[in-house]
């Protein structure tokens, strides 16, 4: 016998705001139910069933193909289903994205005029998703306990969180609802999971602009970067957050707002900090530079492979980014490149092996022109220089990421060739995994590379040579991302989210 929550029935709304407050009903008691059942448990006492409770859902049912919106809502690459027929999509943490789902909920209302259908699905939430952060009760029990919990609750099946519809290879059974969303519900709330693990920062301090790199030493200019628009009292961004959930808040530029702080000047600079640093740092440290809409940038050190770079994209994904960025160094291939020179990579050759399951080494991976050109202008902007100048500074063309950090070293010369015939002029580990998850899960993507050794030239990296490039061109290279990100921010998602992203029959959530 099951231990259910009481059944909250399938309604249909017509007002994305009211669907939302439905869908947050139902995972709040849902989620209030496996709380109080699993703190019984760890108590030891005996429950009266297999406990269970499950996620909500959003349905939309529509006899036609045709599109009812605005012009608007016409030109968008999203918010609409691919033809006649039923579709739904299992939805977690309405806290988290509440923003998001109201934006896909108005879309789909706009777009069909037909009513949205909110209910609870039949897919049960694992218990571990529903722990309060920084919750670790299943800690206190005994192996003996902790190994009966898979008698008494769902635990998280890999089965039923896979990437399937992201990667084109879904199809649902007959009589099955067609998908709404790239992501189930429990596969949303596995990479939250992860998140936490891997960046040591919760989901809700990450940013809708993404900036990744492979050395530490950007890492410290943004922290740098960071703070100073923190202290800064006319800045647009309200916090600067660090691995272990570490804000710093600026007080002028948040919620408390001026008015509240009085005209007191010292008061006006004051900052406010909480939250403890870990004691040592995780895996793929993130560092939040955040706006009061989301809009701001977040940075993460993936360190240095493509295991990583594809790891925690695989989990930022589920956040729906507007765009992510990478900047780091690079092997310059060319003998006209000089180091500290800028690589804007406009195609990659894929020898990452990391990815190639999921998408197939065949599929083209394009540059995408509202990316290149924002690039292209940071550069322009932060270096001052135009036109013939700026080629002398930064060249265009492919980037080869390798999973063999000593590719030089290989007998034949056989990925020196294969990099001659792609006519690649730059060289590393993470860029086209990271290009590749960005067109796998429709976030749009770019690379802005530094040329820090070139070893076919025999220009090694050597500590002095390394020392003098990091203290030139880091902090550069890194404002370069930055603005670049800002001018696409000041675009609008519309622009960003391209049909270029987007395959024949795609679904309806961005």
């Amino acid at each position: 016998m099951s231990y259910l929550p009481e059944f909250i029935a399938p309604q249909r709304f017509t007002d994305p705001a009211t669907a939302l407050a439905q869908a947050r009903l139902i995972y709040d008691a849902s989620i209030a139910h496996l709380r109080q059942a699993m703190q019984a448990f760890v108590a030891g006492d005996e429950l009266p069933g297999r406990v269970r409770a499950c996620y909500p859902f959003v349905r939309v049912q529509t006899d036609t193909v045709a599109r009812l919106g605005a012009d608007k809502t016409a030109r968008l690459s999203y918010g609409f289903v691919a033809g006649a027929g039923r579709f739904e999509t299992t939805l977690t943490r309405p806290d988290l994205y509440a923003s998001y789902y109201l934006a896909q909920f108005t879309l789909l209302l706009e777009n069909h005029q037909v009513a949205l259908e909110v209910g609870t699905s039949n897919q049960p939430i694992p218990v571990h998703f529903s722990f309060a952060d920084n919750e670790h009760i299943e800690g206190n029990m005994s192996p003996a306990r902790h190994q009966l919990m898979r008698d008494v609750f769902d635990l998280p099946d890999l089965a039923a969180m896979d990437d399937g519809i992201a990667n084109g290879t879904y199809t649902p059974h007959r009589g099955e609802a067609q998908p709404l969303s790239l992501f189930t519900a429990n596969r949303v709330d596995y990479s939250l999971q992860r998140l936490r693990h891997y960046t040591g920062t919760l989901p809700e301090h990450f940013q809708n602009f993404v900036l990744f790199t492979n050395y530490q030493f950007y890492i410290d200019e943004f922290i740098a970067l960071g703070h100073a628009a923190i202290a800064d009292t006319a800045s647009e961004y309200i916090a600067f957050v660090e691995p272990g959930n570490v804000v710093t808040t600026n007080l002028a530029a948040s919620s408390i707002g001026v008015a509240e702080l009085g005209s007191d000047p010292n008061l006006m600079r004051r900052r406010s900090t909480i939250g403890t640093p870990p004691p040592r740092l995780p895996q793929m440290p993130a560092y939040h530079l955040k706006r009061g809409d989301g809009s701001g940038i977040t940075m993460v050190n993936i360190g240095v492979g493509p295991a990583n770079a594809k790891t925690i994209t695989d989990h930022i994904a589920v956040l729906r980014p507007h765009a992510w960025i990478m900047l780091g160094h690079c092997a310059g291939l060319r003998t006209t490149q000089q180091l500290g020179d800028y690589v804007l990579a406009h195609g990659y050759v894929r020898e990452d092996h990391v990815l190639d399951e999921e998408l197939p080494l065949w599929v083209p991976i394009p540059a995408l022109a509202e990316i290149q050109v924002a690039l292209e202008s940071a550069v322009s902007e932060v270096t001052q220089l135009k036109g013939a100048d700026l080629k002398s500074i930064m060249r265009t063309g492919t980037v080869a990421s390798t999973d063999n950090r000593n590719w030089e070293l290989l007998p034949d010369n056989g990925p020196q060739r294969r990099f001659s015939q792609s006519r690649a002029i730059a060289l590393d580990m993470e860029s086209a995994t990271i290009a590749a998850n960005g067109f796998r899960f429709r976030v749009p993507y770019g690379t802005l590379l530094c040329v820090s050794d070139k070893p076919l030239h025999g220009e090694i990296k050597l500590p002095g040579m390394a020392n003098h490039f990091y203290r030139e061109r880091v902090d550069q290279h890194l404002r370069i991302g930055i603005y670049a990100l800002e001018l696409l921010r000041a675009q609008g998602v519309e622009q960003l989210h391209s049909r270029k992203l987007r395959s024949f029959v795609e679904v309806a959530f961005q």
